[in-house]
Parts: structure tokens; C-alpha cells; sequence
């Protein structure tokens, strides 16, 4: 990790006479490449008889971490306990997941699992039944490797298919032979039909798709995360490269969404892919630069609603759309030629912004104004 610090705060609480105090411990904030980090120093800690507590807790406790021997009544043993091999010192990464992530993990009371190889996936009963592109499914599978599929689990270990001749319903959040990386890695899953989840999920979709009333009445979360270690607490605390994504999949009534959120993501040196793609891939869209390794750190940048790492799609009923738009052109645009290839442009501009590519352009009017 190439870090170089920018900016220190540094906090010292002593307890006791000026030359040797009873109790003496550290706090120091550290910043700088975008990354934030903080220290924890232990001097001589002497008998308290309070309630007593050191680490960290985060809003709603997504991140959060209890020292050892802080609680448990041994806290003047602090000086000795580590976490970095040097004696009264515990250092974290106070990385967290984007903002735009839902909740997931031990906080969130997310089923776990440890990322394991041989590309192996989860079979998920769901309780409430999700559409996919007018095929509705009872249960869905979750593959280690990135990978949500519907009808049947994928024994691809990466995305090893042709477009246009889709076999599969299947969402790629992040689709590679991730679990072949040598690196550690997990991925948590929980479904919800009541509470916080589901009001964020409502509003989300309502922001994105307008004109909808749409109501989210299930929600299921799937969140991997990689990263470059064999140690726990630098996995738990990022402290290497990292690949972290999110599936969200959001249904209501009888429509059904799903949204893909990308944290840091390494570059991954093997085939990888993100997008969808559906039976005979009828409807299929790959998210651009995602299919090139290199550029896969910078999904965390992209967006098709304005949102950097966020993609939302629409996977329910068909839907009619109406689209009113000012032009000005160098061509004759009551000729059927030109308006077909203008069409292939409008097209083409939304399906970049992730609408499916099966969408059907058609005119209903068009009205000769002068400059």
C-alpha cells in the first residue's frame, strides 16, 4: 500500500503526576491517499473501578471492534495487547463501505460466508417470489465467484459465455474467478419485508424511476467482499487491496428492480464482466469497462443515475415509455432513413445508461420547426 500521510491529530490523556502517571493513553488520527487510519497507545493504565470500554463504534454499527481485555476487568494488561505485533499499540483502517451500500454483515445480522474455491454457490429460498424479465423464480443462487443466477447454478468460474445466445437469467454484479485469487474473502446475503431496508429501498427506486409509485414490499442483499490477506483484522479493517460490491434486488407489486454498488475494486487479472444478461439474452446489458481488468477499479466512479457506483435496472413487467425530445439535425428528418439511424442513436445513448438493449425505438410524431 503506497500510503503518504497529509494530516495528524493527535490526543494524550494523563491521569496522575506529571512524571509518572497512573494513566496514560493515546489517540492519533492519521489521512492522506485518500485513506484514513487512527492509533491507539497504551502507557500504564491503573485500577479503575467504573464501567470501562476501548475501540470504536460507527453509526447504526456498521463497523465497530471492542479491545480485548478492555471489559473483561485485565485493562491494565492494555500496555501488553496488540493487534500490530508492537506491545500497547492497535492500529485500524477506518475504511468503511461507500455510503451507497446497504446494510450488510455481522451489524446487519447478514447470513455469512467464507469465500471458499472451486466455484461453489449458495441455493437461497426466497420468501417472497422476484420476476426477472417475465420469468418469476422461487429461489435464486448465489455464487462465490459474483454471481447471482435463477434457473440453475453457473459451474462457469468466469464470464465464459456469448452474448446474444444466453442460456441463463443471471445477474453480474462482479463476475470473475474471484475465489481463486488466493485472497480472503466473504460474502453476506439477507432478505427483508419490513423495516429501514425497505424505506430506502422505496425511495431509491422512486428517485430512479419516477411516475412509478413504486412501494418495495422484499428486498435481497448480497454483499462481496475480497481483499489482498490471510489475516483477519487486515481483512476486516481493508488494510490491502480490496474488491467490494453489493447486489440489491427490490420488488413490489408487480414490479421488480435491482441495483449494483461498487466500493474499491483492484484490478483483477482474469476474465470479468458486470451486467445481466437473460434466457436467449433477450435483454442483456453489460456495464462499460467492466469487461476490462484494469479499469475495474474505477466502477466505484461510474453510474447510469448520476450516482458514482451505483447502477439501477429495471427487471419487472414490459413497460411502454414515452420520450419527448428537441433536435436539431443537418438531415432531412421526414425521410424514413434519417429517422431510423437517429433512433439508433437516441437507442444507443440509453442503453449506455443501462437501459436494456432489446428496447424498441419508435416514432409517433415529429414537427418541422425554424431555427
Amino acid at each position: 500500500m503506497n500510503f503518504t500521510a497529509s494530516w495528524v491529530f493527535v490526543v494524550t490523556w494523563k491521569y496522575g503526576p506529571q512524571q509518572n502517571p497512573a494513566i496514560l493513553f493515546q489517540v492519533v488520527l492519521i489521512s492522506g491517499s485518500g485513506q484514513s487510519y487512527f492509533l491507539m497507545n497504551y502507557g500504564d493504565c491503573a485500577v479503575l473501578y467504573g464501567q470501562l470500554e476501548a475501540g470504536y463504534d460507527t453509526i447504526n454499527s456498521t463497523s465497530y471492534f471492542v479491545i480485548p481485555d478492555s471489559t473483561n476487568g485485565n485493562y491494565q494488561n492494555l500496555k501488553n495487547t496488540t493487534n500490530v505485533n508492537v506491545p500497547g499499540r492497535w492500529a485500524f483502517n477506518a475504511w468503511a463501505a461507500p455510503a451507497i451500500f446497504y446494510p450488510f454483515g455481522s451489524a446487519a445480522r447478514d447470513a455469512e460466508r467464507l469465500i471458499s474455491g472451486d466455484e461453489a454457490y449458495e441455493s437461497v429460498a426466497l420468501s417472497t417470489p422476484y420476476t426477472f424479465f417475465g420469468r418469476t423464480y422461487n429461489s435464486l443462487y448465489v455464487h462465490y465467484n459474483g454471481l447471482i443466477t435463477f434457473n440453475q447454478p453457473q459451474p462457469a468460474s468466469g464470464p465464459y459465455y456469448y452474448v446474444t445466445r444466453g442460456a441463463e437469467d443471471f445477474i453480474a454484479p462482479l463476475w470473475s474467478d474471484l475465489d481463486d485469487m488466493g485472497w480472503m474473502g466473504k460474502y453476506w446475503y439477507q432478505q427483508y419485508t419490513s423495516g429501514s431496508v425497505l424505506t430506502r429501498a422505496t425511495q431509491d427506486i422512486n428517485r430512479y424511476f419516477p411516475q412509478m409509485n413504486f412501494n418495495a414490499s422484499w428486498v435481497f442483499v448480497v454483499t462481496w467482499d475480497f481483499v489482498a490477506t490471510s489475516d483477519v483484522n487486515s481483512f476486516i479493517h481493508h488494510s490491502a487491496q480490496a474488491i467490494t460490491f453489493q447486489g440489491v434486488l427490490i420488488s413490489g407489486g408487480n414490479l421488480s428492480f435491482f441495483l449494483i454498488h461498487y466500493g474499491d475494486c483492484a484490478i483483477i487479472y482474469d476474465q470479468v464482466e458486470a451486467g445481466y444478461d437473460t434466457i436467449n439474452s433477450i435483454h442483456h446489458f453489460v456495464i462499460p469497462g467492466s469487461n476490462v481488468g484494469y479499469s475495474i477499479p474505477n466502477l466505484k466512479n461510474t453510474s447510469n443515475v448520476n450516482v458514482p457506483g451505483r447502477w439501477a435496472f429495471m427487471g419487472g413487467s414490459e413497460n411502454v415509455v414515452g420520450l419527448q425530445m428537441r433536435l436539431q439535425s443537418f438531415s432531412d428528418l421526414t425521410k424514413k432513413e434519417d429517422i431510423e439511424t437517429v433512433l439508433q442513436q437516441i437507442k444507443q445513448e440509453l442503453v449506455n445508461r443501462g437501459l436494456s438493449s432489446s428496447v424498441e425505438m419508435k416514432l409517433r410524431k415529429i414537427k418541422k420547426t425554424q431555427p
